[in-house]
C-alpha cells in the first residue's frame, strides 16, 4: 500500500484508465453536496490555496498486452468525489467555450473517457462527457441531477478552470493488484467509508459482460426495488456490532455449504470460514478450493437460499404482535429483539430442508424453551455460534426429537439445557438484563393472554417498557424491609423477575419512584401503574395489592415460573 499527497493531474494524468466497479451502487450526491462543492469552488477561486477533498483509494488492476491502457486502476473509495468533479469540470468548461481544457479527464491515445462508470450511471455519464455544448438532456436520476445543478448554478465568471485543477488536492491511497480486498474492506472501515462484504463479493461474482447473469441472480434478489433495497441493508445488532442483513445472509449461506459432507472442507477451512471478521476471503477461497471456481453455481444456490431469507426473516417483528404459537415469528423475536442473530444459520437450514410444517413448528418451539431457559438462568451464549451455525447443521437436526436428542449429550457441557428447578431459581435469583428481563416477560404474555378478553391485541416488543414495581430508588418514598429482609436484600430482589413488568409507556420518573398507591394509581398530573399495565396478564392481577414488598415478589416470581414451566417445561 502507498499513500501519498495527490493533484488532480496525478489522478487523471491523461494515460490511466479509473474504472469504478461495474455492479457498484449508483451515484447519490444531491443538491446539499452539490451546492457545497459550488461553494467549495467558488471560495477556492478568490482565495487559490491547497484544498483539501478527501481521500482516493485506488486498487491496481492487471493489465494485457492488447490493452490500450497500461494502467487500470479500481475506484475502491471516491466515486462520488471523482463523479462530482468530472462534471462539475464538464460543466465548467463548456461554458468556458474551452473544450479542450476538459482533455486531461480523457486518454491521450484514444480519447476515452478516463473515468469509466457502473452500470446504473455508465450511459448518463458518458452523454455528459461527450457533450459539444450545454443542452437539456431528458431523464431522471442523480448524474443528471447533477449536471442541471451545475449547469443553472455555475458561474464560469467566477471561476478560473486551471486555477481550481491546480490546487485541488487529495490523500491517494494506492493498492498493488496481489493485495486482498479484506485489507482494502479494513482500511475503508477505519476510514469510516461504509462498504459491506456484499458490495464486494457482488464485483466479485459478476462483471461488466454478465448483465443478464446480474440481473437474474442478483438485482432481482437484492435490488428489485426500494424496499428489497431497505430490507438488505436495515443494520442488526450482532453481538457488539451492527451488521447487514445482507451480509448476515451470506455469512450464514456459507456456514450451511461448509458442512456439506460432499465437500469434504477441511477443519482448519472450516475455522477461518466461520469467521465472520474475513467473510469476503472466506468466500473466495472456498470458490477457488471447494467449489471447482465455478462461481455460477454457487450463485444459482445463493440466490434460491437469498429469496428464501427474506420470506422467513423478519427484523420487523420486533414492532409486530407474535402469535401464541410456536414458529418463526417467535423465533424471529429471539432473533431481532433478543440479538440472538447466532439463530440464523440454522434457522435458514431448517427452512430449506423441513417440509412438514407441524414438525418445523415443534421444533421451533424446543429451540425458544432451550434458548429462554438457559437466558432466564444466566447461561452463557458464547458457545451458540458452533452448536447453530455447525453441530446442528452437520448432524441434519430437523425435528423436536432430534434437536432433545443432540442437546441430551451435551448434559455436562457448556450448551445443556437447564432444568426445570434451575429455571424457577433462576426466577427467583437472576439478575438480567433489561432487554432480556423483558423478552421473557413478553414471550410469556403472549403465551398466556386471552385475546378473547382484550380489546386490543398485544403490542410488538418494542412497544413496551420494562418497569421495576418496586423502584430502585425506593428509599425516598418507601418503609424499610420488614424483618428478616435488609435493605441489602432488598436492593438484590428488586432486580430479580418477579419485580418486573412490561407496561406501554414509561412512568414519569415522579410515578416511577412513588409510594405503591401512587405509583399505582398516579396523580392529578401523572398516570400510573394502572393505565399502562391495563390488559396485560402477567401483572394484572398484581394490581389490586395494597401493597408490594419482598414477600409479593416472592410470590410473582413462582406466578411467572409456573407460567414458564407450562410454556418451556417440555
Amino acid at each position: 500500500m502507498k499513500a501519498d499527497s495527490r493533484k488532480i493531474s496525478d489522478i487523471f494524468n491523461m494515460s490511466r484508465i479509473l474504472e469504478i466497479p461495474f455492479f457498484q451502487r449508483s451515484y447519490v450526491w444531491e443538491e446539499e453536496q452539490w451546492q457545497r462543492f459550488l461553494d467549495d469552488m467558488e471560495n477556492l477561486a478568490l482565495k487559490p490555496e491547497p484544498f483539501f477533498m478527501g481521500t482516493i483509494i485506488l486498487k491496481q488492476r492487471p493489465t494485457f498486452a492488447e490493452q490500450d491502457c497500461g494502467d487500470i486502476r479500481t475506484v475502491i473509495d471516491g466515486q462520488q468525489r471523482l463523479t462530482t468533479i468530472n462534471l462539475f469540470f464538464k460543466v465548467l468548461s463548456l461554458m468556458n467555450g474551452s473544450s479542450s481544457d476538459f482533455i486531461r479527464f480523457r486518454l491521450m491515445k484514444t480519447n476515452e473517457i478516463a473515468l469509466r462508470h457502473n452500470h446504473n450511471d455508465l450511459e448518463s455519464f458518458n452523454t455528459i462527457m461527450e457533450l459539444d455544448d450545454l443542452k437539456d438532456i431528458p431523464g431522471e436520476n442523480n448524474i443528471l441531477g447533477a449536471y442541471k445543478f451545475f449547469k443553472d448554478n455555475i458561474n464560469p465568471n467566477k471561476l478560473d478552470f486551471y486555477k481550481l485543477i491546480e490546487n485541488i488536492e487529495f490523500v491517494g491511497i494506492d493498492f498493488i493488484e496481489n493485495e486482498d480486498e479484506q485489507q482494502i474492506f479494513d482500511t475503508i472501515n477505519s476510514l469510516g467509508v461504509k462498504l459491506t462484504t456484499a458490495e464486494l463479493l457482488k464485483n466479485f461474482f459478476f462483471n461488466r459482460n454478465d448483465i443478464e447473469f446480474y440481473e437474474l441472480n442478483w438485482k432481482n434478489v437484492f435490488e428489485f426495488d426500494e424496499e428489497a433495497k431497505e430490507y438488505w441493508d436495515r443494520e442488526i445488532t450482532a453481538g457488539r456490532i451492527h451488521r447487514t442483513c445482507i451480509d448476515l445472509f451470506f455469512h450464514a449461506f456459507l456456514q450451511i455449504k461448509i458442512q456439506d459432507d460432499s465437500l469434504r472442507i477441511k477443519s482448519e477451512s472450516k475455522k477461518q470460514f466461520s469467521r465472520v471478521e474475513k467473510l469476503f476471503e472466506s468466500y473466495k477461497k472456498f470458490i477457488v478450493e471447494y467449489y471447482d471456481n465455478d462461481k455460477q453455481a454457487l450463485v444459482d444456490e445463493v440466490r434460491a437460499y437469498a429469496t428464501l431469507f427474506r420470506q422467513v426473516f423478519n427484523p420487523e417483528i420486533i414492532n409486530q404482535s407474535v402469535p401464541q404459537q410456536f414458529g418463526i415469528e417467535r423465533i424471529n423475536l429471539l432473533i431481532f429483539g433478543l440479538d440472538t442473530s447466532t439463530l440464523i444459520p440454522y434457522i435458514l437450514y431448517v427452512e430449506k430442508n423441513q417440509d412438514d410444517i407441524d414438525a418445523k413448528n415443534e421444533l421451533y418451539g424446543t429451540i425458544e424453551s432451550y434458548i429462554m431457559r438457559r437466558m432466564v438462568v444466566r447461561s452463557t451464549a458464547q458457545n451458540y455460534n458452533q452448536l447453530f451455525s455447525e453441530r446442528l447443521i452437520y448432524n441434519d437436526i430437523l425435528t423436536k426429537e432430534q434437536f432433545l436428542d443432540y442437546i441430551a449429550t451435551q448434559s455436562e457441557k457448556i450448551n445443556r439445557l437447564p432444568s426445570i428447578q434451575e429455571m424457577v431459581e433462576g426466577f427467583n435469583k437472576s439478575k438480567l438484563i433489561n432487554k432480556q428481563a423483558k423478552g421473557i416477560i413478553y414471550l410469556i404474555e403472549a403465551k398466556i393472554r386471552d385475546c378473547s378478553k382484550h380489546a386490543t391485541q398485544l403490542l410488538g416488543f418494542d412497544k413496551y417498557s420494562l418497569e421495576h414495581l418496586m423502584p430502585k430508588k425506593w428509599e425516598n418514598y418507601w418503609d424499610m424491609p420488614s424483618p428478616p429482609y435488609t435493605p441489602e436484600e432488598r436492593n438484590s430482589k428488586l432486580l430479580t423477575l418477579g419485580n418486573l413488568a412490561i407496561i406501554t409507556q414509561s412512568l414519569n420518573a415522579s410515578i416511577r419512584d412513588s409510594e405503591w398507591t401512587e405509583k399505582l394509581q398516579g396523580n392529578e398530573n401523572r398516570a400510573g401503574l394502572k393505565k399502562y399495565a391495563e390488559g396485560i396478564e402477567t401483572i394484572g392481577d398484581y394490581l389490586d395489592y395494597s401493597h408490594w414488598d419482598e414477600d409479593t415478589i416472592q410470590e410473582r416470581a413462582t406466578y411467572l415460573s409456573d407460567k414458564a414451566i407450562s410454556i418451556w417445561g417440555d
